[in-house]
């Protein structure tokens, strides 16, 4: 799937929007350039799922970064329809061979 870059303006909030990836600074232009830059190779292949409280948004999904197998777990915040905030976090899932229950990371 073709990612639409051009539509972020859409969905996040273009004057407001705060970052909480250290690694990354606050303002659309910035996520746009993040998202659009070649340092680190990331696919999002399944949503497993998608949790909403009040104007909490939590997605948990599962791809690669990096072509590393990995879980990925977007928080954020919406005011008036956009995107105003954002928290992340990912991590590697281990080969079932080292899992020590069935339960998988999803």
């Amino acid at each position: 799937m073709k990612s639409r870059l051009d539509r972020l303006d859409h969905y996040i909030d273009p004057t407001g929007y705060i970052e909480h990836n250290p690694l990354m600074s606050d303002s659309l232009l910035a996520l746009r350039e993040a998202l659009s830059g070649n340092d680190k190779v990331r696919s999002y292949d399944r949503i497993h799922r998608i949790l909403a409280e009040g104007n909490f948004v939590l997605c948990v999904s599962e791809g690669f970064l990096d072509s590393v197998h990995s879980s990925f777990y977007d928080l954020f915040r919406i005011s008036d329809g956009k995107i105003v905030e954002h928290w992340d976090t990912r991590e590697a899932v281990p080969a079932r061979s080292e899992w020590v229950n069935q339960n998988g990371k999803f």
